[in-house]
């Protein structure tokens, strides 16, 4: 997604509505992967609106896409790169995400 998408959180905007004191669901998966990777590249894209009449996308942001470049997850195999992500955000994943497609690698 370009950055001119408004459902791109990786300009830095969060995607929640203004006026909204609570971080988003996209705030809150960006705070814990970078809290946990320190990557050198991430993206977090809200895909909700393509899954609309989705049951899982009824409350919306809960579809999301991300790319991280992480030192973490050099040596890692594909599987264990997106193991490392989902048990980083595993109570998001219980509570407020419903799909989370995953691109994880390490620095070149």
């Amino acid at each position: 997604m370009s950055s001119n998408d408004p459902h791109s959180t990786n300009t830095g905007r969060d995607s929640a509505p203004s006026g909204d004191s609570a971080p988003s669901r996209a705030r809150r998966l960006r705070e814990r992967l970078e809290l946990r990777f320190a990557p050198s590249l991430l993206t977090v894209d809200d895909e909700s609106h393509l899954h609309t009449g989705h049951a899982g996308a009824a409350s919306g942001q809960s579809h999301f896409r991300i790319r991280i470049v992480a030192e973490a997850f050099r040596g890692h195999s594909p599987v264990a790169r997106h193991r490392l992500v989902y048990a980083a955000v595993d109570d998001l994943l219980r509570t407020d995400i419903h799909a989370l497609a995953i691109d994880a690698s390490a620095p070149a």
